[in-house]
């Protein structure tokens, strides 16, 4: 039996992993969802999601990771975004390093955009080959944007007067998390335990599966104004003793320690931690 203090299953009170086994307490807000306002809950989620009607029609709006900037990969000391907001004609974002916050217009019959008074916090990064500069200068040498959509991905292109291409960004689509998962590393460690399983419903935000011992169930919280930001919460499992209980306890902290996520491939993810540290590889 692990010693941990982990909930039982069934019980009245469950306590989270946070407090029982040094996890880190998650600040996200959390909404009440109660079956009378689940509807709208699930209508204000909606809302911010990027369609192929959208695309079709060239609208910009909602919440993007920048991907690349002038032909690089993005390296911040948190994952770069941007969240366009039409409403107020105001893009919102990070980075990698600074806040920033901008005007921006666009047209859609001539695919053209533009950044306006382009602001950001002064907070040093002393980390070597963060691209925060470049994608300050960058956004400011935008005139037109491309899409298109890859899958269940869709991309933005912003490029300058000449179409060169300067930023890549890609729309925060969380289905690519759902559906079942096999546990192959905890943090650097291989796992060869085909129970150790974790289930994840996007839509419910639940989650389930198997510690390579006991059951467990908890829920799941997408934070969509910060690029791939995750948030697993209230662990629960069943006592049933384990052979390897240190495996257990390593997984189900590792879950708690998760902070965002990261497709590798169409079959592969990789959980990371704020340190961007990955804690878990899971292939579908």
């Amino acid at each position: 039996m692990i010693g941990v203090g982990v909930a039982m299953l069934g019980m009245g009170s469950c306590s989270t992993l946070s407090g029982l086994i040094g996890g880190k307490d998650k600040n996200i807000k959390k909404e009440t969802v109660l079956p009378s306002d689940r509807e709208q809950i699930q209508l204000q989620a909606k809302s911010q999601e990027y369609t192929s009607e959208d695309l079709a029609r060239g609208t910009i709006k909602g919440d993007w990771a920048i991907e690349e900037v002038n032909g690089q990969r993005t390296v911040g000391v948190k994952p770069p975004y941007l969240k366009f907001v039409p409403s107020e004609k105001r893009v919102y974002g990070n980075n990698g390093c600074n806040v920033l916050n901008a005007e921006y217009t666009y047209n859609a019959a001539d695919s053209t955009l533009s950044f306006d008074h382009i602001a950001t916090t002064m907070m040093m990064c002393n980390e070597p080959g963060l691209t925060d500069i470049d994608i300050n200068s960058a956004l400011s040498n935008v005139k037109r944007y491309t899409w298109e959509r890859d899958g269940n991905e869709y991309y933005l292109y912003l490029t300058d007067a000449n179409m060169n291409r300067l930023l890549v960004l890609m729309h925060q689509n969380f289905e690519f998390l759902n559906g079942s998962w096999r546990v192959l590393t905890i943090g650097d460690e291989s796992m060869n335990n085909p129970d150790l399983k974790l289930v994840i419903d996007v839509d419910e935000g639940k989650i389930h599966g198997n510690t390579g011992c006991n059951i467990f169930n908890g829920s799941f919280e997408i934070d969509r104004e910060t690029a791939n930001v995750i948030s697993f919460q209230d662990l629960i499992t069943t006592r049933m003793a384990c052979e390897n209980p240190e495996y257990e306890t390593r997984f189900l902290v590792a879950l708690e320690d998760a902070d965002h996520a990261k497709p590798i491939s169409g079959s592969r993810v990789l959980l990371l931690n704020s340190a961007n540290e990955v804690v878990l590889t899971l292939e579908r």
